[in-house]
């Protein structure tokens, strides 16, 4: 998103937060604001849970159509104290299609669907990759393993993401593709992936809301 500036302070007469940095009305908190660009994040499970919770309660998100937490792969001591602090909408899971990643991913789906999180879906990143040059198609790392896994599951595939040279500039030089090249292929997935959400969670709410009438027949 191009942003390398520090969090501001919030203070009113009760409270005193940080404001979350802003480029494209987008709000973004990160613990790599916080601290030196070249120190390493070096914390054990319950100083990275204690962020997680300082983020939530530390922060002046304001009003805000979503709220995204970008999580590390796994199942550890994160997604679980994020779990367990917050009513969460649902998760959606990030795959590759090789084998490796689809057996992380299954675990993943396990963990929260323990913990009553529904999966909204999952996204196949480095799907393939398109020569530009012979306009050829390379499944470098394997063919549709996140869409056959969400068919095994019965999970919503939310999109399948190309390797994509444009993709990876943008991300380099803060300028997202979707607001740069709204017109480019590459574009067009990310606002498939990103309308096929807002769908799934309009979709868990209205249920989650929805009155359970019960009808009974009687002769």
């Amino acid at each position: 998103l191009g942003i390398n500036d520090k969090p501001r302070i919030y203070q009113d007469t009760a409270t005193s937060k940080m404001l979350p940095l802003e480029n494209y009305g987008i709000k973004v908190m990160s613990i790599g604001f916080l601290i030196d660009d070249d120190a390493p994040v070096i914390w054990r499970g319950p100083m990275a849970s204690g962020a997680i919770k300082q983020f939530m309660s530390d922060v002046h998100w304001d009003e805000l159509d979503y709220l995204i937490f970008d999580l590390p792969p796994g199942t550890g001591d994160i997604q679980l104290t994020l779990v367990q602090t917050l009513p969460l909408t649902g998760a959606v899971v990030v795959t590759t299609p090789q084998d490796v990643s689809i057996i992380d991913v299954r675990k993943a789906v396990a963990m929260f669907q323990k913990v009553n999180v529904p999966i909204l879906g999952i996204v196949e990143n480095m799907s393939y990759f398109i020569a530009p040059d012979t306009g050829k198609r390379y499944d470098i790392f394997g063919t549709d393993g996140g869409k056959k896994l969400a068919e095994q599951l019965s999970i919503k595939l939310l999109g399948q993401l190309p390797i994509n040279q444009s993709v990876r500039e943008g991300g380099d030089n803060g300028k997202p593709i979707v607001f740069h090249k709204p017109d480019s292929e590459q574009a067009k997935k990310f606002l498939e992936i990103s309308r096929n959400l807002a769908a799934e969670i309009s979709k868990n709410n209205f249920n989650s809301n929805a009155p359970k009438i019960e009808i009974s027949l009687e002769d």
